[in-house]
């Protein structure tokens, strides 16, 4: 049997429950996809969105809903090393990938400040105008479970807002495309396992900054910090990062002091005398 086989049938034998399960049940729970949906699956190299490029493949041979997707890799100034692990990987797993090129690495390079933040900015534009190009209504981007929870304590300890990291988006700027994360229920262990079992190696950042990663941007230095936090309360309590996920969907509204929508803050105290 061919290496890409194998790794499919991994998928949904293997780890079925691990994985395919919370696969398609995030899928359905949060209705991602539709009859006749042209979705654009983003690889960056990365285990997580090459997994989510098979999920994708095996839903769309064997799911009740037909819809099309595109295997889009945008090369923003990756170095020939990283570029070519990314088509290598491609290849053994017989994924259908096109690449198009920016020069946001190139810009980038020349911010002094939150260069991350921007090169996150200027590739999601890029993601949204290369998704016109090709006709794609959705982008699916590969964001799991662990990024969600981290995301959700880096906005409260650090930003002083209840946020989470949404299933599904409007994109505010390209109207008719919706941002869909599959892989939503999916923990990163989850992930990490189906990669060593079938002995794949992924590329883990190619950013040009790597080597410099922590030191020039906050963001990621304080999701490490996090990332270490939620380890050690899953130590105490294994339901630690199940509830912090629940939480967000199962906010009390009686016991808030305020909320905030479309940029229009509410206090408790607007109906607190009524």
């Amino acid at each position: 049997m061919e290496k890409y086989k194998e790794i499919e049938r991994s998928i949904i034998k293997k780890f079925r429950k691990d994985i395919w399960s919370k696969f398609v049940k995030a899928v359905s729970e949060y209705h991602l996809i539709n009859e006749g949906d042209h979705i654009m699956c983003c690889i960056s190299g990365g285990k997580d969105s090459f997994l989510m490029a098979k999920c994708l493949e095996e839903l769309k041979k064997h799911g009740k809903v037909p819809f099309d997707v595109e295997y889009v890799c945008m090369n923003p100034g990756y170095n020939d090393y990283n570029m070519n692990m990314i088509l290598d990987n491609a290849k053994i797993l017989n994924v259908d990938l096109k690449v198009f090129k920016s020069d946001i690495f190139d810009i980038v390079e020349k911010v002094p400040k939150s260069p991350c933040y921007l090169c996150a900015k200027m590739r999601r534009g890029c993601l949204y105008k290369e998704a016109q190009k090709l006709g794609c209504n959705k982008i699916a981007l590969g964001h799991h479970f662990d990024d969600v929870i981290e995301t959700n304590l880096l906005s409260m300890l650090y930003a002083s807002e209840i946020r989470t990291m949404m299933p599904c988006l409007h994109s505010e700027h390209y109207e008719g495309i919706d941002l869909i994360r599959p892989l939503y229920l999916i923990r990163e262990d989850s992930i990490k396992a189906w990669r060593d079992y079938n002995e794949l190696t992924f590329i883990n950042c190619a950013c040009r900054f790597t080597e410099g990663c922590s030191i020039i941007n906050d963001g990621t230095s304080k999701r490490k910090e996090v990332k270490e936090l939620i380890k050690s309360l899953e130590k105490k309590n294994k339901n630690a990062a199940y509830n912090i996920f629940k939480a967000y969907d199962n906010v009390n509204l009686n016991c808030v002091l305020g909320t905030k929508k479309d940029g229009v803050y509410r206090s408790f105290l607007e109906d607190f005398n009524k």
